[in-house]
């Protein structure tokens, strides 16, 4: 067998945080944490290891000499207090309200799983095949300020659901109210009809539309050019892009992913 030394392209302050948050939870949760198979900077190794290389976890269970089944609890419970460490969508606006931003964007995203056999009950289809993507995988929505940064992520939608009914669902009725004091929501074509103040492209091919149209619709394609920069942001952590967990963890996992980003670049509110 070869050993080798390799490096964790994460900063040593994300892993000090992970093994504080794990830590604390041990010390509340468990009735004799110094009885763990791991330590806590171990199980936090570990899951920054799945979180930014997707390593396998039977490579993560046999380097911390831990069994395959208690690697997976030990990234289940990171994923966990991890998660947990996020805002919540209202104390998200609170914060970004002082700021007087221009506008938000909204954006969908697929994360692709391969853990997909319940069937949609309506139709008798594939409940978490997206037709949009031609993939599995969950539909995630994500809230991002007028430079691209990702604010919050919502809960996860199986993915044959539509972008503008996960928003209505879990992100839109939010962000109303600010709507009525002045706030404008951009997104793509997907979430049109999703009501006033969301501001989407007019649908229809370029050569029906007039000059006025043509306009806005390019106006409203530049100030949305930097959306892309939060999901490009999220996936840089390799989980993402193909959860091999049960799919209903996958709003769990993207919002520990949207944590773990927050610490890595900064946020330049005032949480």
């Amino acid at each position: 067998m070869i050993t080798y030394r390799a490096m964790l392209d994460v900063p040593d302050h994300l892993c000090h945080a992970v093994t504080g948050w794990l830590k604390s939870h041990r010390l509340t949760h468990d009735s004799r944490p110094w009885q763990r198979a791991a330590s806590c900077r171990s199980q936090a190794i570990m899951f920054l290891r799945w979180a930014r290389d997707a390593s396998r976890l039977t490579v993560l269970a046999h380097d911390a000499k831990v069994s395959l089944k208690t690697a997976y609890r030990y990234i289940h419970e990171a994923i966990d207090v991890v998660a947990a460490h996020g805002l919540d969508l209202d104390e998200v606006i609170a914060q970004v309200k002082p700021a007087d931003l221009a506008f938000v964007m909204i954006d969908g995203t697929l994360i692709h799983s391969n853990r997909c056999r319940a069937k949609n009950p309506n139709s008798g289809h594939d409940l978490w095949y997206s037709g949009k993507h031609h993939h599995h995988g969950g539909n995630i929505q994500v809230l991002m300020d007028n430079t691209g940064y990702p604010l919050w992520t919502s809960p996860v939608e199986p993915g044959h659901v539509h972008d503008l009914t996960a928003a209505r669902e879990h992100l839109l009725p939010a962000l109303f109210p600010l709507v009525n004091e002045g706030l404008r929501v951009l997104a793509d074509k997907g979430y049109d009809g999703a009501g006033v103040g969301v501001l989407t492209p007019v649908k229809g091919h370029s050569d029906d539309f007039d000059a006025n149209t043509l306009c806005r619709n390019q106006l409203l394609t530049d100030l949305r050019a930097p959306a892309e920069r939060a999901n490009a942001m999220l996936k840089t952590w390799k989980c993402l892009h193909q959860v091999s967990l049960a799919p209903e963890r996958i709003g769990d996992i993207t919002a520990a992913m949207l944590v773990l980003t927050h610490l890595k670049y900064p946020s330049p509110y005032s949480w």
